[in-house]
């Protein structure tokens, strides 16, 4: 049973008198479409998400939330329609700006384990959209291999990003600290970073980017077999460990840029991933052979040494870092991202009441 007194397991029964009155308190219009799922064709409307919202034990509050995130799935650029590929990457959320406190999202000890109602309860909100919306059962279109668990929320800790002048998650992709933002993309596996020892940022960095390479794996061939630039992996980094570099004046490009020189592998296992093991890279090209048609850096290929050390990305910014958790542990998650099989996306979350309905009743004044 959970902190708010209620079966975290238990699913509410989406009735017309409950889905009403969760879409009454912002105003919305029930019937307003925000696009297409797919692959499954159905029609995703603001009904649909508070039906699934009601079902998974959200309060009224999170739909924006959940409009937003509704809005990512109907974007071309997220790519909904691979969650239902064979290697079983699942969807996290990324919650940042002043929408953390104002809708109390935790983010400190077990930001990322269930438990907390907001963080879990729309964690859950996107399994069941996925299900009944998108079709991704395995009857229709989620041909998984094994699966993961649904992820809740992750809400990152915005006073240590204030502290440390830090651009939150959502900055990397042209937000504001004051905007509040929801930010999605698929993960393929997660590596604990456990017990960073150090108490300068180049004792800590060589640890952190060895988790960054033990997360890593078949994910390369988005460097190359599915498009220049597609894999940007997640590191997420307690407030301890981030202190650790705020003490000394880094910025998070510094710490992104370190990352990227330490985080590398020999150039024969990258080619390995991509092709010998894998075989998704056609005619099992070497990265000397890829640099030449121009379709890696110039990095990839500084010589045809088969020990050299490249890099898991292409620029330092493809490393991503996100500030959350317990403050008095020093300890990382390292996340592979699945590239364009669920593309980081952002949308802006937007907490004012709505004049769907407004405009309606007064179609003049709405411009109409």
């Amino acid at each position: 049973r959970s902190r708010f007194g209620k079966s975290l397991s238990r699913r509410i029964p989406p009735t017309r008198t409950a889905v009403e009155a969760f879409i009454a308190v912002t105003g919305h219009d029930p019937w307003r479409s925000l696009g297409t799922a797919r692959p499954s064709g159905r029609e995703i409307t603001v009904w649909s998400v508070a039906v699934n919202g009601v079902m998974a034990g959200c309060r009224p509050e999170h739909l924006p939330v959940l409009l937003a995130v509704a809005e990512i799935l109907a974007a071309a650029q997220y790519g909904v329609e691979h969650s239902g590929n064979t290697t079983g990457a699942d969807a996290l959320m990324v919650l940042s700006g002043p929408v953390v406190a104002e809708l109390g999202f935790r983010h400190g000890p077990g930001a990322h384990r269930e438990g907390h109602r907001a963080n879990t309860t729309v964690g859950r909100w996107l399994r069941l959209f996925l299900r009944n919306v998108c079709g991704f059962t395995g009857d229709e279109h989620d041909k998984a291999t094994f699966g993961n668990p649904a992820k809740p929320v992750l809400a990152e800790d915005m006073d240590v990003l204030a502290e440390l002048g830090w651009p939150s998650l959502a900055g990397a992709f042209g937000f504001t600290p004051g905007d509040s933002v929801v930010t999605l993309a698929r993960i393929n596996s997660t590596v604990m970073i456990g017990s960073v020892f150090g108490s300068t940022p180049e004792e800590i960095v060589p640890y952190l980017a060895d988790g960054l390479v033990r997360a890593t794996g078949w994910d390369l061939t988005h460097v190359y077999g599915l498009g220049r630039a597609q894999y940007r992996p997640l590191l997420l980094i307690s407030p301890m460990i981030a202190r650790t570099f705020g003490r000394v004046g880094w910025s998070k490009r510094q710490v992104q840029a370190a990352l990227y020189a330490a985080a590398c592998i020999p150039a024969w296992k990258f080619e390995a991933l991509i092709g010998q093991w894998s075989n998704l890279t056609a005619g099992r090209r070497t990265l000397v052979d890829l640099a030449a048609a121009g379709l890696v850096p110039a990095v990839f290929a500084e010589s045809d040494d088969p020990q050299r050390l490249v890099p898991i990305v292409t620029e330092p910014g493809d490393i991503l870092i996100a500030v959350a958790g317990d403050p008095n542990r020093a300890n990382a998650l390292a996340m592979a991202n699945d590239g364009p099989h669920g593309w980081w996306t952002s949308r802006f979350v937007d907490t004012a009441p709505s004049l769907d309905l407004a405009c309606r009743i007064g179609d003049e004044e709405c411009g109409a």
